[in-house]
């Protein structure tokens, strides 16, 4: 039972920004994801599957301004001011969802090596055009920190569709990702596959290089 990269998680101040920031470094523009009622997130998506990294997509996310505050704090750290802050300026990779056939064995090994994922929370969002929602399951920390920096994934397990399913093909393909600061037994508990590990001190935590229209491009968290 392996996790493997399913997506990754690029937020920005407010979508529209965002999206021609990520058609400039891209060459592509994303499509219209949904809302997340539950967060009060919003946002577009862009197909980057590739023969290493099947059903894989880049997630351009941002707090929905139309939407009441959630319950809880928003997901992949959006509530942060320092985040919001640099946000300002462009957006930053923030984290990658791993995704697992097994969800909680994953999450319960995790926290067997002393670390702290989260809890196990079903949801869905609508999807526009279609009358079937997307729905998942997803292990979500109570403060909406990503763990380690973003090193450890968001473990997901899908149920039923995938957003990989509705999206257009695009001309960006995931090449590589690396990450820095995952601790060895994490990646064993995990059987993690599709994913480098890098152990260089000045290296960011999150690395991701495709292969785009207009070249090779890497994009990197901030950290």
């Amino acid at each position: 039972m392996h996790v493997e990269p399913d997506h990754l998680v690029l937020a920005c101040r407010d979508l529209d920004s965002g999206a021609r920031w990520l058609a400039q470094r891209l060459g592509a523009e994303p499509v219209a994801g949904g809302r997340h009622a539950f967060m009060g997130t919003h946002n577009r998506l862009l197909q980057v599957s590739s023969p290493t990294h099947a059903r894989c997509y880049l997630e351009l996310i941002a707090i929905d301004p139309d939407a009441p505050a959630p319950a809880r704090p928003r997901w992949f750290g959006l509530d942060d001011a320092a985040l919001q802050a640099r946000l300002a300026d462009a957006p930053e990779l923030v984290a990658w969802v791993g995704r697992s056939p097994q969800v909680d064995m994953h999450r319960w090994g995790l926290i067997t090596i002393g670390l702290q994922p989260g809890t196990l929370v079903a949801t869905e969002r609508a999807v526009p055009g279609s009358a079937t929602p997307l729905r998942w399951q997803v292990v979500l920390r109570e403060d909406g920190a990503t763990l380690l920096g973003g090193a450890v994934p968001v473990l997901i397990q899908w149920q039923g569709g995938h957003p990989c399913d509705g999206l257009p093909a695009s001309p960006v393909a995931l090449r590589r990702l690396v990450v820095r600061g995952l601790p060895p037994r994490a990646a064993e508990v995990m059987r993690l596959r599709g994913v480098q590990r890098d152990e260089v001190p000045d290296a960011p935590v999150l690395s991701a290089t495709f292969d785009t229209p207009i070249g090779e491009v890497v994009l990197r968290s901030a950290t």
